[in-house]
C-alpha cells in the first residue's frame, strides 16, 4: 500500500488564492503532478460539483473538501496550509487547514478507513495544533502517518485519541440511580461517505459524553461502518439523522422521536442537534419516524425534503413503474399487427374483437391461425397499455404516501383513463392521492383505529375523495387539454413535422433519463395505443433520438481512446449494449464527468436523428426495444440511418470538443 500523503502533496504558508475553488484546484494540480491522477479537469470537475453541494468547512479553521473520480489512480491526501486562509463555508471563518481527499471510484476498503481515520484525527485538538506548529512538508508527513498510525512516530495527537470521559455527577445532581442516563442514537451519512459521515459522528459522541448523554452512532459511509442494533434504537430516548443522503434500512427506527439535519451540521452544531432531538422525545406532538411500506425497504421517509422535490421524485417513481407496462404492452400489440398484416394488408379491415368472438383456438373456422394469433396478441397489449395511466397514478401515489396509496392511485388513474384525461390525467390523479393518504397517515389516532388506517380507512378515504374530484372538477379540462394536444399532433406534417422531431429529438439527448426525456417520452406513449400513423411516426423519433446519446459515447471511445481513460472506455464499451437497446442511461457516466462537452454533443446528435426519423416518416407501434423491434418498425432503412447519422454526429462533435479541451489543458 502506498503512502496516502508525501512531501510534495504538501502546500504550507502559500496564497492560493481568494476562494475555495483556487485552492481546490491547486490541490487537485498537486495530486495530477504527483502522478495519482491523469486528468486535471476531471478531478477538479468532481471536486467542483462536491463543493458546490455543501460547504466542506467545518469549525476550528478546517476544510475537508473530498471527492471521488475515474481520473484519480490512487487514494491521496494532498494538504494546503494556506496564507491568508480561505473561507470554506464554516460559520467561525475562514479555514487555515485544508486537506483534499481524493479517491478512486473503486477504492478499496483499507484506503478508505486510512482515510476516514484521517477525517476523525482532525476533530481533534491537540492533532490540529501540531499541524499549524508544523515547519515543514516532511514534519506534516510525519504527522498525519502518526495520527493514521501508518508511520514511525504516533501524532502528537494520540493522547486525545481516546474519548473523553462523561463528567462526573456534580453535587447538586440527582444520583445516577434515580436519574437514568438518556439514550440517543443517531446515524451520519454523506454522499461521498469517506469524510464528514464520520466526522459527523465522532463530534456527535464527544458532544454527548460532554452533555452527559449515552449515545451510538451508526455511520453510513465507504468504510468501517458501525451499525446500530436494534435493541439499541429500541431503548434510545430519541434519534439523530446528521445525513444528506437517504438513510439505509430507515424504517428500523418508526415510531421514534427524531431530528434530521444535513451531515455537517452535526460537524458544527452537534449539541443544537442533541437537544433538539430530546426536545422532540419531551414533545407529545414532536416528530416521529415515519414506517416504510415493508421490513425490507429502504425509505427516504415521509418527512424527507421540501414538497417540491418529493413531488418531482413521486413523478419520476411513477414513470419508472409505468414503462414496464407500456413497454410490454406495446411490444405484444406490435406483434399482433405484424401476424394480422401476413394474412390482411391493409389493418383498416382488421377487428381483433370481433375475430376474438368468432373463433377460438379449437375452432377457428374460417379465420386464418396468424390472424387470429395477431388478434389475440393485441388484445393482450392492449390490456397492459390500458394500465399505463392507472400504474403512472398508483405509483405516484405510493411515491408520496408509500403502501396506502396505491390503491387509491390506481382508482384516480382509471377515472382519469374514463373521462379521456390520459396522462396528464394520471400525474394529476396520482399527486392528488398521494398527497390526501400522506395527509391521513399523520393524523394522531388511538391505536385500535390507527391499526384499521392503512389497509381500510385510508384507501377508502383517499379513493372518494381523488376520485370524485377526477371525476367532476378536473377530469374535464385535463380531457380538453388532451384533446388539443393530440388534434395539434394529428395535424402535422411537412416542416412542421420535421420542427417537432428536432424538439423531441433535443429533449430526449438532453437529460439522458431525467424529467426533460420522459416529458418527451410520455408524450409519444400517449396517443400509441390509437394506432395512428402520426402517433407511430412520434413513438418512432422519440426511441431513436434516445438511442444516439450512449451509442455516439460508444462511437467516441473507440474513434480517439487515447482521449479517454480506461474507466471511460470500459463505460464505451458497455454502452454500446445500452444505446442499442434504447436505455439513454449508458450515456450519464461521461456527462456527469464531463457535462459542459457531452450535453450540446448528444443534443445536436439527438436533434438531428428525431428529424430525419419525421422526416422520413419512420413508424414504431412499439414504445421500446431500440434496435431489436426495428423489424415492427415503418421503413426500418430510415430508422437506422436516423441512428447512425445521429450518433456519428454526436460522437464527431464530442471528439473535437475534447480534443480542444486535451490542447489547452497542455499548453496551459
Amino acid at each position: 500500500m502506498s503512502d496516502l500523503i508525501t512531501a510534495d502533496l504538501v502546500l504550507l504558508d502559500e496564497n492560493l488564492g481568494e476562494t475555495r475553488f483556487d485552492v481546490i484546484a491547486k490541490l487537485a494540480q498537486a495530486v495530477v503532478n504527483a502522478g495519482r491522477a491523469t486528468d486535471f479537469e476531471q478531478l477538479y470537475a468532481a471536486a467542483e460539483a462536491r463543493e458546490s453541494k455543501t460547504d466542506t468547512g467545518i469549525p476550528g479553521g478546517i476544510a475537508i473538501p473530498h471527492c471521488r473520480s475515474a481520473a484519480v489512480t490512487e487514494p491521496t491526501l494532498a494538504m494546503a496550509r494556506p496564507n491568508p486562509a480561505v473561507s470554506f463555508g464554516a460559520k467561525d471563518g475562514p479555514a487555515d487547514l485544508i486537506f483534499f481527499i481524493a479517491a478512486p471510484d473503486g477504492a478499496d476498503q483499507a484506503h478508505l478507513k486510512l482515510l476516514s481515520t484521517l477525517a476523525r484525527s482532525l476533530m481533534k485538538k491537540s492533532f490540529t495544533a501540531s499541524l499549524r506548529e508544523a515547519s515543514s512538508a516532511e514534519e506534516i508527513v510525519e504527522l498525519v502517518n502518526g495520527a493514521l498510525g501508518v508511520g514511525e512516530k504516533k501524532a502528537e495527537a494520540k493522547p486525545a485519541e481516546a474519548a473523553p470521559a462523561a463528567p462526573a455527577a456534580s453535587a447538586q445532581d440527582t444520583p445516577a440511580a434515580s436519574v437514568p442516563v438518556k439514550k440517543i442514537v443517531a446515524v451520519t451519512a454523506c454522499p461521498t461517505g469517506i469524510a464528514h459521515t464520520y466526522m459527523a459522528a465522532d463530534a456527535l459522541k464527544y458532544a454527548a459524553e460532554e452533555l452527559g448523554y449515552d449515545l451510538k452512532v451508526e455511520t453510513q459511509g465507504s468504510s468501517g461502518n458501525e451499525k446500530l442494533t436494534q435493541a439499541d434504537i429500541d431503548a434510545a430516548d430519541a434519534v439523530i439523522f446528521a445525513v444528506s443522503v437517504n438513510v439505509r434500512e430507515r424504517n428500523r427506527f418508526a415510531g421514534k422521536p427524531f431530528v434530521e439535519s444535513p451531515v455537517k451540521r452535526g460537524i458544527d452544531e452537534p449539541k443544537e442537534m442533541i437537544a433538539e432531538a430530546l426536545a422532540e422525545a419531551e414533545n407529545p406532538n414532536g416528530a416521529r419516524v415515519a414506517a416504510a411500506a415493508s421490513s425490507g425497504e429502504d425509505s427516504a421517509g415521509a418527512t424527507e425534503g421540501a414538497w417540491g422535490s418529493r413531488i418531482y421524485k413521486a413523478v419520476m417513481t411513477g414513470i419508472s413503474y409505468m414503462i414496464p407496462f407500456v413497454a410490454a404492452g406495446g411490444i405484444l400489440v406490435a406483434l399482433g399487427f405484424v401476424f394480422e398484416a401476413i394474412t390482411v394488408p391493409n389493418l383498416g379491415d382488421v377487428n381483433p374483437k370481433a375475430i376474438l368472438e368468432s373463433a377460438t383456438l379449437f375452432n377457428l373456422g374460417d379465420v386464418h391461425w396468424t390472424l387470429y394469433l395477431g388478434a389475440v396478441l393485441q388484445t393482450i397489449g392492449g390490456f397492459g397499455l390500458s394500465l399505463m395511466v392507472p400504474a403512472l397514478a398508483a405509483y405516484i401515489a405510493y411515491g408520496l404516501a408509500q403502501r396506502p396509496g396505491i390503491a387509491p392511485g390506481f382508482i384516480a388513474g382509471s377515472v382519469a383513463l374514463a373521462v379521456n384525461a390520459g396522462f396528464l390525467g394520471g400525474i394529476v390523479g396520482g399527486i392528488l392521492a398521494g398527497l390526501i393518504a400522506y395527509a391521513l397517515g399523520t393524523l394522531k389516532l388511538p391505536r385500535w383505529l390507527g391499526s384499521m388506517m392503512p389497509v381500510v380507512i385510508t384507501p377508502l378515504v383517499t379513493s372518494l375523495v381523488a376520485g370524485l374530484a377526477m371525476y367532476l372538477l378536473l377530469g374535464a379540462p385535463l380531457a380538453w387539454v388532451m384533446t388539443t394536444l393530440q388534434d395539434w399532433l394529428t395535424s402535422m406534417s411537412g416542416g412542421s413535422a420535421l420542427l417537432l422531431g428536432l424538439i423531441l429529438g433535443a429533449m430526449m439527448a438532453s437529460d439522458l433519463g431525467g424529467p426533460i426525456n420522459k416529458a418527451a417520452y410520455l408524450f409519444a406513449t400517449a396517443g400509441l395505443s390509437s394506432g395512428a400513423t402520426v402517433n407511430q411516426e412520434i413513438m418512432a423519433a422519440v426511441i431513436i433520438s434516445g438511442m444516439v446519446p450512449p451509442l455516439a459515447m460508444a462511437l467516441a471511445t473507440t474513434l480517439r481512446p487515447k482521449l479517454f481513460n480506461e474507466n471511460e472506455r470500459e463505460n464505451g464499451k458497455a454502452a454500446w449494449l445500452l444505446g442499442a437497446s434504447f436505455i439513454s442511461e449508458g450515456a450519464i457516466p461521461f456527462a456527469s464527468a464531463d457535462p459542459a462537452r457531452v450535453i450540446p454533443s448528444t443534443i445536436v446528435g439527438g436533434a438531428i436523428a428525431g428529424a430525419i426519423s419525421m422526416g422520413a416518416h419512420v413508424a414504431s407501434p412499439a414504445p421500446h426495444g431500440g434496435i431489436w423491434i426495428i423489424g415492427l418498425a415503418q421503413n426500418p432503412l430510415m430508422f437506422f440511418v436516423a441512428v447512425l447519422a445521429g450518433t456519428v454526429l454526436s460522437a464527431l462533435v464530442y471528439v473535437v470538443l475534447k480534443s480542444m479541451g486535451a490542447r489547452s489543458k497542455a499548453s496551459a
